[in-house]
């Protein structure tokens, strides 16, 4: 039994159809979650900072003047 390969224009037909296939049925693309701005992303920074120097080691908090 002789085997046989695919043509070059056969072989593209099979990848634009598995192109077009994947396009129809796959799912939608992943949605990107906006970055945080510069600004707020200095703001979080400096909310955990301040949270880390206002605790007092026995549990309470202490006040910073």
């Amino acid at each position: 039994m002789a085997r046989k390969t695919a043509s070059g224009d056969e072989a593209a037909a099979v990848a634009a159809a598995l192109a077009r296939f994947e396009a129809e049925v796959g799912g939608a693309p992943a949605e990107v979650e906006a970055a945080a701005s510069p600004w707020q992303r200095a703001a979080l920074v400096e909310g955990v900072v301040a949270k880390q120097a206002v605790q007092d080691p026995q549990g309470g908090a202490r006040w910073l003047s």
